[in-house]
């Protein structure tokens, strides 16, 4: 597949916004399934969430308060309208355009629902997805010369400016400055301190799709409603660092027959080749291969 102009923005920015991906039937159908996710999240009847105060997984139930809501296309969790869309038309294309690959070698990864909490506003520091914050110049650079043959998107069902990145950094070791300000373990008070720091602005509808190693952050506030699709995607040729990044979020729900029976033939497909994924790293879709 030849390059496309997406995908040379993508590459030199780290990040690209598109247009079009939700129809307006679509958009429907998925807030109202948006709604019913976070009803039962913030009620305790679906316990896979996202808690205030935690980054990263293992998320725990410490905090009554959630900024996310994990495994949106479980089966139990009764909502199929999230399946059936991370397996549409308008979505597989752009990420194959990213990637540069065909449909055949795609495989499913995690779909989650990015949220407001209700009783704090909450921040997640300045990191990279898959590059240590302590990391020395060397090795980031080293680290940011893999190419982890994925994707990940935010989808803005209500306008959202949560997320803010430095265009380029998914190529360039920090600078001293930078590295200052992403070290340290508290979220930003004011994410323009970081230089080169820019805001990413979704209004209902558009999607950004950004390296999950650009430096970026984001900010959630209480009063503001969020509803973000929050999603990734690779192929087969990721291997461990796809496996690293994925397996930790808990997945063994994935393998049961039920889930299966809840896709479409791509969908089927797609779910086959992460599951071939886990078997060559010799991992567990329910633990983590970072150690």
């Amino acid at each position: 597949m030849s390059s496309t102009p997406l995908k040379a923005q993508y590459d030199t920015q780290g990040y690209i916004i598109a247009q079009g991906l939700i129809t307006p039937e679509q958009h429907s159908v998925l807030e109202e399934a948006c709604k019913i996710a976070v009803s039962k999240t913030r009620s305790g009847e679906w316990v896979h969430r996202r808690t205030v105060g935690r980054q990263f997984p293992p998320f725990g139930d410490g905090n009554p308060d959630s900024w996310g809501v994990q495994h949106i296309m479980h089966p139990q969790l009764g909502l199929p309208a999230f399946a059936k869309w991370y397996t549409s038309d308008p979505l597989i294309d752009v990420v194959k355009q990213l990637l540069d690959c065909q449909e055949e070698i795609l495989q499913m990864e995690l779909f989650n629902l990015l949220i407001n909490p209700v009783s704090h506003d909450f921040a997640l520091r300045w990191h990279r997805d898959d590059v240590k914050e302590n990391a020395t110049e060397a090795e980031e650079l080293e680290a940011l010369l893999v190419w982890h043959h994925g994707v990940q998107w935010n989808t803005a069902l209500y306008t959202d400016a949560c997320l803010f990145v430095v265009p380029k950094s998914h190529k360039l070791p920090r600078t001293p400055e930078q590295r200052l300000r992403s070290s340290i373990s508290d979220p930003p008070t004011d994410p323009f301190d970081m230089p080169g720091a820019t805001q990413v602005i979704l209004q209902p509808g558009e999607t950004v799709f950004y390296n999950s190693n650009i430096l970026h952050c984001a900010t959630y506030d209480s009063k503001i409603p969020r509803a973000t699709l929050h999603g990734c995607m690779g192929n087969i040729y990721g291997g461990s660092s796809r496996a690293r990044n994925v397996l930790q979020h808990g997945l063994n729900w994935m393998k049961e027959d039920q889930f299966r029976a809840s896709l479409d033939d791509r969908g089927k497909a797609m779910l086959s080749r992460l599951i071939e994924m886990q078997e060559s790293v010799n991992g567990d879709l329910g633990f983590s291969l970072a150690g």
